[in-house]
């Protein structure tokens, strides 16, 4: 009850200094030192390794700019604001149409944020647009208790999003030390029905199975990883030609 009472305050409404009168949620954070930006997964529950100038376009609305991070652990967008770290709430989330961090695109898809890597020309409304959406996701591994004579136990739980929210360290571009982040991207693909989730190139080769031939001979030239989201992108956009 305490740990939902905390996360509860922490997702209160606020205005921010940069113009964009939403309901956000808002935590203190502290900074770490900028690392080398890297595409695709990277050891941290942010996709960015700093906060970086962005757009916020809202439906119908003004353009906002502001310091702009992703947060894999609540995938939210967040910012930073006179030292404080702000992320859009989910009842504000809807306002949103989209979100641009460094050239890369950010739409709303079941409330969270995910990453728009593809969407296709529409000839009309017979023919919609087919798109491709990465999902970043990322779980956290607590320390290993600790054993006898100085050792660590090899056993560690998955932490809760209680735990960090309670102390507000899910914010922190740094997790305490010991924590370990385990990040996982999940891919939306819509073909103009149903979006279609795939996490490996097998669930991807499930997607298309009229394609087999064409995915087992490209597949053995080259080496897509599931978390290469640019190979994947470019896998997928020949898969629909």
């Amino acid at each position: 009850m305490k740990n939902s009472g905390i996360r509860k305050s922490i997702r209160m409404a606020v205005s921010i200094a940069i113009g964009l009168t939403m309901g956000l949620a808002m935590v203190t954070a502290v900074t770490q030192p900028a690392q080398a930006q890297t595409r695709g997964i990277v050891l941290t529950h942010y996709i960015f390794p700093e906060f970086t100038e962005g757009d916020i376009f809202l439906k119908g609305g003004p353009i906002n700019k502001g310091s702009l991070n992703l947060n894999a652990l609540t995938e939210e967008v967040v910012f930073m604001s006179k030292g404080k770290v702000l992320a859009i709430g989910e009842n504000e989330i809807g306002r949103v149409d989209s979100v641009v961090i460094a050239g890369r695109r950010f739409v709303v898809f079941n409330k969270k944020f995910v990453e728009e890597l593809w969407l296709s020309p529409s000839s009309d409304d017979a023919h919609p647009a087919k798109s491709l959406c990465a999902e970043y996701k990322c779980s956290v591994i607590a320390p290993g208790k600790p054993g006898p004579y100085g050792t660590t136990s090899q056993t560690s739980s998955t932490v809760t999003m209680s735990t960090l929210v309670g102390g507000g360290a899910v914010y922190n571009l740094s997790l305490p030390e010991g924590y370990k982040t385990k990040p996982y991207i999940n891919y939306w693909i819509n073909k103009g029905s149903q979006p279609e989730k795939f996490s490996t190139i097998n669930q991807l080769r499930k997607l298309y199975p009229h394609r087999a031939d064409f995915m087992k001979k490209y597949l053995k030239e080259h080496k897509v990883k599931i978390e290469d989201i640019d190979a994947v992108r470019d896998f997928v956009i020949l898969l629909e030609e």
